[in-house]
């Protein structure tokens, strides 16, 4: 970005004062410029800017690039690819394996679309891990386009997949702001099989969309077996707790080939001043 105005970068600051000549004074960490002092940042008293800078950082960088709209993929980590089902832990997740292929394929075939014009709309954007997450990064890169990978910082940390765009791959140490990036740009929201995080996306988006606080996309649940082995939404209706119309604001899909279909011919699908959070 050009500068817009004539006073001195703070870049040109951070390089002068390391090679500030070492005294008592300037080794005294009160010294150190606010925003280069790492202890500084991390206290308590500082966590709204915090919460800010981890709103701006990808937002900047992905308008920077020209990254207008997204398709979303939510799904378990802990899916593995159907070459590798014996090794589940369950037998259950073993079965679920083929829902690997169907999310890397779904990203295929929406990349290709996307790849039709800029490359720009319609990008594919996971949680940047295994299972589900690495399927939809690897369906986009074998299509030649890019993803997105938002990744979160756990006790147990790990790499993010090895298909995630690097130039798009992002860490992240608030939830709540990850989850705000999943849907600022979100055109459509496929959710596959997966565990508490996968239900905690699934219900947040279905929130804000029953009440008013975001526009309404396609929202694809994969599998309908398995989202109805878990929840019963007829129940939830019957009970009066949610109405018949908000069992409306997602349906069931089994193939990619069906998503895919459903998002082309969805008739409410925002225009690009239209996404949501923009």
């Amino acid at each position: 970005m050009n500068r817009r105005h004539p006073l001195r970068h703070a870049k040109a600051d951070r390089k002068t004062v390391e090679v500030t000549p070492d005294t008592p004074q300037t080794r005294a960490p009160e010294y150190r410029l606010a925003f280069t002092d790492d202890d500084f940042l991390l206290r308590e008293e500082l966590r709204p800017v915090r919460l800010q800078l981890e709103l701006l950082k990808p937002e900047l960088h992905l308008d920077a690039l020209g990254i207008d709209s997204t398709i979303v993929l939510f799904g378990g980590a802990r899916i593995p690819r159907p070459s590798e089902k014996d090794k589940a832990r369950t037998k259950s997740l073993a079965e679920l394996s083929h829902f690997y292929e169907e999310a890397r394929e779904f990203a295929r075939l929406i990349t290709l679309k996307s790849l039709e014009t800029d490359g720009c709309e319609n990008v594919i954007v996971t949680g940047g891990g295994p299972g589900v997450m690495e399927a939809g990064n690897r369906g986009a890169a074998e299509a030649g386009g890019r993803s997105i990978g938002l990744g979160i910082v756990l006790p147990h940390e790990q790499a993010p997949n090895e298909y995630v765009t690097p130039e798009l791959c992002f860490n992240f140490h608030y939830f709540a702001i990850r989850k705000m990036h999943f849907l600022m740009r979100a055109k459509a929201l496929c959710v596959f099989p997966g565990g508490f995080g996968t239900l905690d996306e699934l219900f947040e988006t279905l929130t804000l969309i029953q009440t008013g606080r975001m526009q309404p996309v396609p929202v694809l649940l994969f599998g309908r077996a398995f989202w109805e082995g878990i929840i019963n939404w007829d129940v939830l209706a019957d009970a009066g707790t949610i109405s018949d119309e908000d069992l409306k604001l997602f349906q069931f899909v089994e193939t990619a080939s069906e998503a895919v279909e459903v998002i082309e011919n969805w008739k409410d699908m925002p225009s690009r001043s239209e996404i949501p959070g923009r």
